[in-house]
Parts: structure tokens; C-alpha cells; sequence
């Protein structure tokens, strides 16, 4: 695994521990942020493992469908989770009267968890 991959990886994992810590302190927007962060860079990670980058969520969000999703070579829940764990961050960062629930801000960092573990799985 090179070097790159290493450190997106632990991007990743620092960013669910700011998540949590987030969450656990009451503040669900900005844990449901940090979880969808967590997300993305695991995505570049495995985006960079076939030697991809790109410049904009929107286009790592859809280059992760196309050469994970679509291939079969990680369950397309992955995808939704990453699309609907975006539009939770617009939420939480920039949204004016709409809030992230502690209910929502759990169920997002469950699925960057799961995400992270199976793209490590992957990455072996």
C-alpha cells in the first residue's frame, strides 16, 4: 500500500474520531460533517490505489460508482452512503434552519465505520 493511500487512510480514521467526539459533545452537524469526510477520503484512497485523483467531491463521489460500484468489486450500498452522507454535510455545514439530529449524526458515523472497514478490506 503506498504511501498516499496511508495517509488518506488515516485522514480517514482521524476524522471519525473527530466525529465521534463531535457527536458525543452534542454537536450532531458537525460530527455528520467530519463522518462524511471520513467517507471521502477513504474513497480517494481507493481511487488512488488505481491511480486516480480528482479534484472535486462530486467527481470522486462518481468515479468511486463507476470503478467500485459498478464493477462489483464493493456493494453499491457504499455509494448511497457516501451521496447521502454529502448531502447530510451540506446539512450540517451550511444549512439555515435545518438540523442534524443525534439520530442521524449515529447512523452516519456507523456507516463511515462500515465504510472504512471495507475498503480496507479491499485495499489487502
Amino acid at each position: 500500500m503506498s504511501s498516499e493511500i496511508q495517509i488518506l487512510l488515516q485522514k480517514a480514521k482521524e476524522s471519525l474520531e473527530a466525529a465521534e467526539l463531535l457527536k458525543r459533545e452534542g454537536y450532531a452537524g458537525f460530527s455528520a460533517s467530519r463522518a462524511y469526510y471520513s467517507m471521502f477520503y477513504t474513497a480517494e484512497a481507493l481511487l488512488f490505489s488505481k491511480k486516480l485523483s480528482f479534484s472535486s467531491h462530486s467527481a470522486v463521489i462518481a468515479a468511486f460508482g463507476k470503478e467500485f460500484v459498478k464493477t462489483g468489486i464493493i456493494d453499491a450500498k457504499f455509494h448511497r452512503y457516501l451521496i447521502d452522507a454529502q448531502d447530510l454535510r451540506n446539512v450540517g455545514d451550511y444549512g439555515v434552519g435545518k438540523k442534524i439530529t443525534y439520530e442521524q449524526a449515529q447512523e452516519i458515523l456507523q456507516w463511515a465505520r462500515e465504510f472504512i472497514s471495507s475498503v480496507e478490506e479491499i485495499l489487502r
